[in-house]
């Protein structure tokens, strides 16, 4: 019940800010526009592949709206601020996990963004471009699966971010050097399989592929809800560390050199 309430408060106070929400949303959107007729242009003489450009302006396009359920999220879950503010010393005093009430939040967040930023830029696409739509009904069950599972998997990233300012009085630059590993690793302007071999192995070897390829890969039905199984095995790995990481946290709290 708490966990609901949490969530739920998060979503209701991004509610008093949808104004300023919906610049971000146009101009999600029109970057996704950008990305589009790049590779408009690259497969104006090439086949892209089992792509086509019909099947790349799907894949961008559904990469740029999904971008605020599994890059966007609340930079390391905002535990710097509660460091910088003391906040976080009457986190872990209360009775219940602190990895739990941030995640809480992070959901009702999602929530909001889900609603009011994913489907209105993808609801554009479809409309402006014409994006390939899944022609099996299951299909869109295994893509809010893998999708859901890629949320919960950058909750986690966060967390782990957020937990740094414990140790660091600046750990604002891991988000944006997250961001810049998953706009490099996670497929989300250039299929893994053109990218160099090297590069494709060290992608392979972490999880961002399961941040954007694997679920947008679903969504085209390129590939089977097999894939899933990578996903669930980073999730369940990210959550041990998750919880490992909490109980250093409540030994060790250093708020400001205090």
């Amino acid at each position: 019940m708490l966990f609901a309430v949490l969530a739920r408060k998060a979503y209701a106070r991004n509610l008093q800010y949808r104004g300023s929400h919906l610049l971000n949303t146009i101009a999600s959107s029109l970057f996704g526009f950008v990305y589009v007729s790049i590779w408009i242009g690259v497969g104006d003489n090439r086949t892209l592949g089992e792509y086509g450009v019909d099947g790349m302006v799907s894949y961008v396009a559904f990469n740029q709206a999904c971008l605020w359920l599994t890059v966007f999220l609340t930079n390391g879950l905002g535990l710097e601020t509660a460091v910088r503010s003391g906040q976080v010393s009457l986190d872990l005093m209360r009775p219940v996990h602190l990895f739990y009430v941030l995640m809480s939040r992070e959901w009702g967040q999602l929530l909001y963004q889900l609603l009011y930023k994913v489907v209105p830029i993808y609801l554009l696409y479809v409309l402006a471009l014409g994006i390939r739509m899944p022609e099996r009904p299951v299909t869109w069950l295994w893509t809010i699966l893998a999708l859901a599972l890629a949320s919960y998997l950058s909750i986690c990233i966060q967390y782990l971010i957020g937990v740094c300012a414990l140790w660091t009085t600046e750990s604002r630059w891991l988000v944006w050097v997250n961001i810049a590993l998953s706009q490099l690793l996670s497929g989300f302007l250039i299929p893994l399989e053109w990218l160099p071999g090297w590069l494709q192995t060290v992608s392979r070897a972490t999880f961002y592929p399961f941040l954007q390829y694997m679920p947008t890969r679903i969504y085209l039905e390129m590939e089977g809800p097999n894939v899933l199984a990578g996903t669930i095995g980073w999730c369940l790995v990210m959550t041990v560390l998750c919880l490992g990481i909490t109980r250093l946290v409540r030994r060790k709290v250093e708020v400001q050199g205090g």
